[in-house]
């Protein structure tokens, strides 16, 4: 059954563990969940298929020999998230009550990658056995054509036609007409031309003699029109594998002492580079696999911000795409209003037919003073005049809705009200329905202002002024100056909770306090919006018995009124969030408190498998002998969970940028437990590329230049 409205977007049904294990690939706007044998809609529990632009395009594929399924091996994504290689073997097969084909005999390698809007696979096998052997190999193939919406749980009153089905030699044409009109076509395409091929399954005979290898290749390509592509799979694989390495090389590379720490560090890469799709803009991350594989505005714009000293070219290409998606009017149903930063898009046909409010959807309060503080903060860390030019209408848009109808009942902080019953009931980062209450569990009436959303506009008008004033607005960045200390100064009586020794978690739409001690307050001292008094004491909550379970900072405390360590945003850990947090404790020089929240998550990625940091898991207290307990549905890979590991690399070692002088800093800088040597290589800076070897000496951190080219330079604050 779908979630209600009230509990939202967010709200993932969850129905039992899936028995396989999940591997996902994605190219593009395609992406693949396939089970640990390679399979699809074999194993129950997971959202099993080949997916693109939000439609399922493929929801059975399964291979069996002589009817029965092959036995595992291994099976292992590559490092670089590539392709997927399946090691399987027979089963004892029997005919007549006679052994036929003894278990072992018959070695299978199955390898699949993405490329170019199809899923391309080759099965090699190969008789290990001392006598020919027999077989009848078989691919079930099928598909549903199901939104990805329906995938999630939710209930459709009517569906499209399937079409029929056409079958040639050696390919077949699934096919269906949505209620949107648009025809869809998966092509099923083998090679060599299969014994035996019909509407939903194909079939080899294979001969082979002892030590005789054969390889089967198949093409899953997903179309909007009837055309078919031959897509040699060779051709494909090197195109993909010189993508892969052309973006990885883009950004700054990361090695340590610690081979652990290494492993988690090449599994973000990986994934951070798999999600990064190119757009018309340039590139941007999607949020995250099965459900969130598009374009999201907070997911894409935080990601940036986590990854901007490594890689900026992917803050340029997010803001890029999010001024070409900007609101230009007022939708309700869109929660749209001019000037306004997109929440999500989806592509499906439940979207074209608005049973869903998400095709270009703006429900979202934080994603525009977010784009704005991304600006400035790409500037300051590259000095591209050129690209803020470009985007300088896009920001004053934003600008004047955070002025103007962001403020709905016009007391200085920024509020949220859905336009319609349809949309998000809570529209920060914490969106699920019950993540905004008071202390004693009542949930916030609206229009309700997030704590951390007034820090992002605070941030976000001091970073902009400087580039203002830089593009010839003089008075303009005056007035934002003004503006963010206005704010400031009226932020710390509204919000200030005294006898919680932190910020409220939000003001309701009485201005009534949520006093509950959460994490967002964690993103105060990201923004440096809070006093330096209030910040250390902000950080000790964090870091306290109630805030910190040992696997990283909570959502909410324990001990809160709704405090409940399984939730999606009331007691769980966020990478992200303990990210941004981090940076924030780094920013007011808590580098003891920074160490302990890197060393905790960097503990998660080593305890996940492989080395992958999720999009949440629970937030129980850490036990000895015992690792995190994982959330049930969080996805995985997901962007800013991927790029969390750049931001706490960041904030251990302090590092900042000065575009203006050439000037990369390292202010204070601490490496974790367990890691006595950090080198960053093709760390760039307008002219300049340096590697920086940073060491533990004793008591003391070094910071080392190993090699240079151009005027910049790097210098250690302490």
């Amino acid at each position: 059954m779908m979630p209600t409205d009230s509990q939202g977007e967010a709200y993932i049904p969850s129905f039992g563990p899936g028995s396989r294990p999940r591997r996902t690939l994605k190219h593009g706007d395609t992406f693949a969940v396939l089970d640990s044998h390679g399979e699809i809609g074999v194993s129950p529990g997971g959202p099993d298929g080949i997916f693109h632009l939000d439609t399922r395009y493929l929801s059975l594929f399964a291979l069996s020999i002589d009817g029965r399924q092959p036995l595992l091996l291994g099976s292992n994504v590559l490092d670089d998230n590539l392709g997927l290689v399946v090691d399987l073997t027979n089963p004892d097969i029997f005919v007549g009550g006679e052994l036929t084909l003894p278990k072992d005999t018959v070695h299978l390698i199955r390898f699949s990658y993405l490329w170019d809007s199809a899923a391309h696979e080759r099965i090699s096998v190969q008789n290990h056995g001392s006598a020919p052997v027999a077989f009848t190999l078989s691919i079930a193939f099928d598909n549903d054509f199901a939104d990805l919406f329906e995938v999630r749980g939710m209930r459709r009153k009517q569906r499209g036609t399937r079409l029929e089905t056409k079958v040639e030699a050696d390919y077949v044409v699934l096919g269906y007409r949505g209620l949107d009109a648009v025809e869809r076509h998966t092509t099923v395409e083998f090679r060599p031309r299969p014994e035996r091929l019909d509407t939903r399954s194909a079939s080899y005979r294979l001969q082979l003699a002892p030590g005789e290898r054969v390889s089967l290749f198949t093409t899953v390509t997903c179309l909007q029109g009837r055309q078919t592509a031959r897509r040699p799979f060779l051709d494909g694989l090197r195109k993909a594998r010189r993508t892969v390495r052309q973006a990885q090389a883009r950004g700054a590379a990361i090695t340590t002492s610690n081979q652990v720490v290494n492993h988690v560090i090449e599994r973000s890469v990986s994934d951070l580079y798999m999600l990064v799709t190119e757009t018309p803009q340039g590139p941007y991350p999607y949020a995250g696999i099965p459900w969130y594989s598009t374009t999201f505005g907070r997911d894409g714009l935080l990601t940036a911000i986590e990854m901007l000293w490594l890689d900026p070219e992917i803050a340029r290409g997010v803001l890029g795409r999010l001024a070409a998606l900007q609101a230009k009017e007022r939708d309700p149903a869109a929660d749209a209003e001019p000037g306004k930063i997109l929440h999500e898009m989806r592509s499906g046909e439940m979207a074209a037919l608005h049973e869903v409010p998400f095709g270009l959807y703006y429900g979202s309060v934080d994603a525009t003073p977010l784009f704005v503080l991304l600006a400035g903060l790409y500037y300051k860390r590259t000095g591209d005049r050129a690209t803020l030019q470009q985007l300088w209408p896009a920001i004053e848009a934003a600008l004047a809705w955070i002025d103007g109808p962001a403020d709905i009942d016009g007391d200085g902080f920024i509020e949220y009200y859905r336009a319609t019953e349809s949309g998000l009931a809570n529209q920060g980062w914490k969106d699920s329905f019950d993540a905004v209450f008071h202390a004693d569990g009542r949930l916030a009436e609206g229009p309700i202002a997030l704590v951390e959303v007034q820090a992002y506009v605070f941030a976000a008008k001091q970073a902009i002024a400087k580039v203002a004033k830089d593009l010839g607005h003089p008075d303009m960045a005056q007035r934002l100056r003004k503006e963010a200390a206005r704010l400031a100064a009226q932020f710390e009586d509204a919000f200030w909770c005294e006898e919680l020794g932190t910020y409220a978690l939000a003001l309701d739409g009485a201005k009534k306090q949520c006093r509950v001690s959460t994490s967002n307050a964690g993103h105060v001292l990201f923004a440096g919006l809070a006093r330096p008094d209030r910040a250390a004491s902000v950080a000790e909550r964090l870091l306290s018995a109630e805030g910190f379970s040992g696997w990283g900072i909570r959502t909410v405390a324990l001990g809160a009124s709704r405090y409940n360590p399984m939730s999606y945003h009331n007691g769980s850990v966020w990478p992200h969030d303990n990210a941004v947090i981090a940076l924030g404790l780094s920013r007011y020089g808590f580098q003891d408190a920074v160490a302990r929240v890197t060393e905790a998550i960097f503990g998660v990625a080593a305890a996940m498998d492989l080395y992958r940091l999720p999009e949440l898991f629970c937030g129980f207290r850490r036990k000895p002998g015992r690792g995190p307990t994982l959330y049930p549905v969080a996805c995985a890979p997901q962007a800013w969970a991927g790029a969390a590991v750049f931001a706490l690399v960041q904030a251990c070692l302090g590092i900042d940028f000065e575009a203006e002088s050439e000037e990369i800093q390292f202010r204070n800088p601490r490496l974790p437990r367990g890691v006595d040597q950090l080198l960053i290589q093709r760390l760039t800076l307008g002219g300049t590329v340096l590697d920086a070897l940073i060491q533990r000496q004793n008591a003391e951190i070094s910071v080392g230049v190993t090699a240079r080219s151009g005027g910049g330079q790097a210098v250690v604050l302490l």
